[in-house]
């Protein structure tokens, strides 16, 4: 019985939480949990609202791009390169894109590289094809851009057999155009370049 008078000893020492210690745990932990729900909450939407951002800047960067419309083509006269041509138009039905060669801002830039030869702005001509003769190119238009080797890019390349160069169309909004031809080893008077 010693055994059962222990057990009752202890039984009347020991104290229980009373109700207003227990409210006010409970209240701490649903002022720390709303405090973090505060927080996980804000972050969600502000993260959102980035992404709805870069969504954004994405649809306007692609709208804002130009494609290539058919093939890249040459003439030749002496040996060398005279004139490049090819038709460009909007992808994506997307936004208009500026196409005025003499305009000095909000402009599309064409850049010429070969293994000689650094042009990073190339004077062109615009020959409207389809749609309206002013100077953007709209969703819907397709225009022919002209480059003449020798008043168009400086210095002047060689431009001869075998010569690799690269255009690069860079438009004010839209992702930059990279084309890159090879010359064939015979140069006809005409030639699609491939």
């Amino acid at each position: 019985m010693t055994m059962l008078k222990r057990v009752r000893a202890r039984a009347a020492q020991e104290e229980g939480i009373t109700g207003l210690e227990t409210a006010i745990i409970l209240i701490a932990f649903v002022v720390v949990a709303t405090v973090f729900a505060f927080v996980v909450l804000t972050a969600g939407v502000f993260s959102s609202e980035r992404g709805k951002e870069t969504v954004f800047a994405g649809l306007q960067k692609a709208r804002g791009t130009m494609e290539v419309r058919g093939g890249i083509v040459a003439t030749s006269t002496g040996g060398a390169i005279d004139d490049i041509f090819f038709a460009v138009a909007s992808s994506a039905s997307g936004e208009s894109i500026p196409l005025d060669p003499a305009a000095t801002n909000n402009r599309t830039v064409i850049a010429y590289r070969d293994a000689a030869t650094v042009d990073n702005d190339v004077a062109y001509t615009v020959t409207p094809i389809v749609g309206d003769a002013d100077t953007l190119l709209e969703p819907g238009e397709l225009t022919v851009v002209t480059i003449n080797r020798a008043t168009g890019i400086t210095p002047v390349p060689a431009m001869t057999a075998n010569t690799r160069f690269t255009l690069e169309l860079q438009t004010p909004v839209g992702a930059v155009l990279d084309i890159t031809r090879q010359l064939p080893t015979a140069l006809d008077p005409v030639m699609q370049l491939h």
